[in-house]
């Protein structure tokens, strides 16, 4: 079996958000990076589907060098190659254009079953994953909790805003990865020497045009200062009326 995972090196959640100098951006200087915390996910299942039917894991990611970093860290939990699609600035792409240049790659791996994490952790856009599956014209199930595969299908359960769903799907197929599927491995040091000196090609692609474009970045006012209006039970009275006249919500 031929299996993609997907991956996004975005901001540490210790990351300081500040408005770029063009006013469109964001400062990204002193952040740290790390790999998006469901696409940890997608690598350990696609790390277990490779280990339960045979075959290769590729991690791709679409990013700057940099990005070797966390590529190399899956190389060391398992994966057998890694590929960077080469851009200096991925976060001027929007979905659409980032899911046509994952696509392609894909395509050209000869992937069998490409797993992505469900969301990115740092745009929250839940749509890359989806928008790959229907540009390459496979079976996609996403919001993925657990899953049963077989040489030429499978079966996973899904959660949705009613309950979690199971569905049937035969392979070639996307898969994208909730939080329950799995639980991500570590490195062991035998797989941390290994990943050393394994090769990260990095490769140009066909960039295709964004269709959304930021005209204007703005950062969510400061929240006012709490206050505290009393102790016990004698400061219930005084409570309720700053619910009620300052803060509006009774």
């Amino acid at each position: 079996m031929n299996i993609v995972a997907a991956i996004k090196r975005v901001p540490t959640t210790e990351a300081i958000a500040k408005v770029g100098a063009d006013g469109k951006s964001l400062d990204q200087a002193g952040w740290q990076y790390m790999a998006s915390f469901y696409d940890e996910i997608a690598v350990e299942a696609a790390l277990q589907a490779k280990e339960k039917h045979g075959g290769s894991v590729t991690v791709l990611t679409l990013g700057p060098s940099d990005a070797s970093k966390e590529l190399r860290e899956f190389l060391a939990r398992g994966a057998d190659a890694a590929v960077i699609l080469k851009d200096a600035d991925p976060s001027s792409r929007d979905a659409l254009c980032t899911a046509k240049a994952l696509c392609a790659k894909i395509k050209a791996l000869g992937a069998d079953l490409a797993f992505f994490g469900k969301v990115a952790t740092d745009r929250d856009n839940a749509a890359v994953g989806a928008m790959v599956g229907t540009m390459l014209g496979w079976a996609t199930v996403t919001d993925v909790v657990g899953i049963e595969l077989t040489p030429t299908g499978g079966k996973a359960r899904r959660e949705t805003e009613h309950g979690v769903e199971t569905v049937e799907f035969a392979l070639p197929a996307v898969v994208t990865c909730s939080k329950g599927l799995c639980e991500p491995r570590r490195s062991n040091l035998k797989g941390i020497m290994a990943a050393k000196s394994k090769a990260i090609p990095e490769e140009s692609f066909e960039s295709a045009p964004s269709q959304q474009v930021v005209v204007k970045v703005d950062l969510p006012p400061a929240r006012k200062a709490g206050r505290i209006v009393g102790e016990g039970a004698g400061a219930v009275p005084a409570l309720m009326d700053a619910l009620k006249n300052e803060a509006k919500i009774l």
